[in-house]
């Protein structure tokens, strides 16, 4: 008698704001010693509505289910990518934003108490530009950065990820959302306790409102750095949930690596 075998969702790990994949690589690297399949795309950063195209773009592209799951702004990316995509069978948010319908970024940072982040970021003109491109870019100065954004990291590793920030196009964040895929979706939702970049009240609140499978961690911005077993077991329980029985053998998904960690584009 054939036993239908379980097939594990891949796991897609979306990066946000001042950072790039590279972010992911110690819980992808958690993820696949459990046996999973992930992979880590270039979030573009350029604006809600084409950030959220591309990552759509690179889950329709996987023959197997996904978790889907986002950090900062790349929650926002998610909730907008996922919501009419049937190949998403749950969502997780790390330290992120999971926004409701018309509503934007700037939405959830003016609803709570100001953060230190809000007097630690600067704003750029775009060095070249080109027909429909943003016109200015945010970056988080190199000074206040290991403060707002990685302050439970050590300083050599802070200082590093500060010059190497990816800077986010200054209109993604009054990028206005579409219908939330977690309205629909099971989610999960890791709320980083000494967050300085994104209040924790913010992150509380919309956790909530999305009914989320709710961890605390008493990290900083950057907890998928300082805590990466804590946010991979929290994907493992919606890979877990997301986990659906299928007859044969598990499909192959299109030109993939176990892990797949893609550069930033330039």
């Amino acid at each position: 008698m054939h036993v239908p075998t379980r097939v594990p969702p891949t796991v897609v790990l979306v990066h946000g704001a001042f950072t790039d994949a590279s972010s992911w690589a110690a819980v992808a690297g958690l993820l696949h010693s459990a046996g999973l399949r992930v992979r880590a795309p270039a979030n573009p950063l350029r604006g809600l509505r084409q950030d959220s195209a591309y990552i759509r773009s690179v889950v329709r592209d996987i023959a197997v289910p996904v978790v889907l799951v986002g950090h900062g702004y790349g929650g926002a990316v998610i909730t907008h990518a996922a919501a009419d995509n049937d190949n998403v069978v749950a969502l997780c948010y790390v330290a992120a934003f999971g926004l409701d319908a018309r509503e934007c970024v700037l939405d959830i940072t003016r609803r709570f108490a100001p953060m230190p982040s809000a007097y630690a970021t600067v704003t750029a003109p775009l060095p070249a530009r080109s027909p429909g491109s943003p016109e200015s870019e945010l970056y988080i100065r190199r000074t206040r950065f290991a403060d707002v954004f990685a302050a439970d990291l050590p300083p050599r590793v802070s200082r590093v990820l500060a010059v190497t920030q990816r800077p986010i196009a200054s209109s993604a964040l009054t990028g206005v959302s579409g219908p939330p895929a977690w309205a629909s979706k099971p989610s999960w939702y890791a709320i980083a306790t000494a967050d300085q970049l994104l209040n924790p009240t913010a992150q509380h609140f919309m956790a909530q409102r999305m009914a989320a499978a709710e961890h605390l961690l008493d990290g900083s911005h950057a907890v998928l750095l300082s805590q990466p077993g804590a946010v991979a077991g929290m994907i493992r329980e919606a890979v877990a949930h997301g986990s659906a029985p299928v007859d044969g053998d598990e499909p192959p998904e299109r030109g993939e690596h176990p892990i797949q960690v893609n550069a930033p584009r330039a």
